[in-house]
């Protein structure tokens, strides 16, 4: 059965087009206008075997935010939908992720239910890039907790995200998005010895 999600969203705010394909080989197509949160899309679809595919436009000349968070909504929803009623698969799944001096640490339940813990220790301070003849570009890092807010509230999912030790925010948030994509990989496999069972006690994940 394939798992493949696509879903377009649009508002006043933001115009996001998603396509995630579960079980790919980890190759994203992203035309996305942040260049920090592109490489954390694709840290996350490379570590999570996902094939992904982005197109967003937004209000940048606001701020951040509402791009960063609607993209957690879209690809929550595509979770949803591509994994259906989440029979077969293993339902949880963690990873302890070091990145250099940090180490994160994600546990997700796959459960229906929506709860996220957020501890990252972030300064709050944004990331500054600039490529050559271009000005400078700012990621704005505590947009990174409502990202991963929206997600779990459109994809019916419990994530519990901590950095247990680090210095630099970069390797922070990526050691987070890797963590996440690679417990979601091993929650969203197919468990041969479930069969075409759900994986709880009450008979539905919803």
């Amino acid at each position: 059965m394939s798992r493949v999600a696509e879903i377009s969203r649009i508002t006043n705010e933001t115009d996001i087009t998603v396509k995630l394909n579960l079980d790919g080989s980890g190759e994203a197509r992203l035309q996305y206008p942040i260049g920090f949160m592109a490489h954390m899309l694709t840290a996350f679809a490379r570590h999570g075997l996902f094939d992904l595919e982005i197109r967003a436009s937004g209000d940048l000349d606001v701020d951040q935010h509402h791009l960063v968070e609607d993209t957690g909504i879209v690809l929550g929803q595509c979770f949803a939908k591509a994994l259906g009623d989440r029979r077969g698969i293993r339902r949880v799944g963690s990873c302890l992720f070091p990145m250099d001096e940090t180490l994160a640490r994600a546990a997700v339940d796959v459960s229906g239910r929506s709860f996220l813990v957020f501890e990252a220790l972030l300064s709050g301070f944004p990331l500054v890039s600039a490529a050559p003849g271009l000005n400078p570009s700012s990621f704005q890092t505590d947009t990174v907790q409502d990202f991963w807010q929206a997600f779990t509230g459109t994809a019916g999912l419990t994530l519990h995200l901590e950095i247990l030790r680090g210095r630099s925010d970069h390797h922070k948030i990526e050691a987070l998005f890797k963590a996440v994509s690679r417990s979601l990989r091993e929650a969203c496999e197919i468990d041969g010895r479930l069969g075409d069972r759900i994986p709880s006690t009450k008979g539905v994940l919803a």
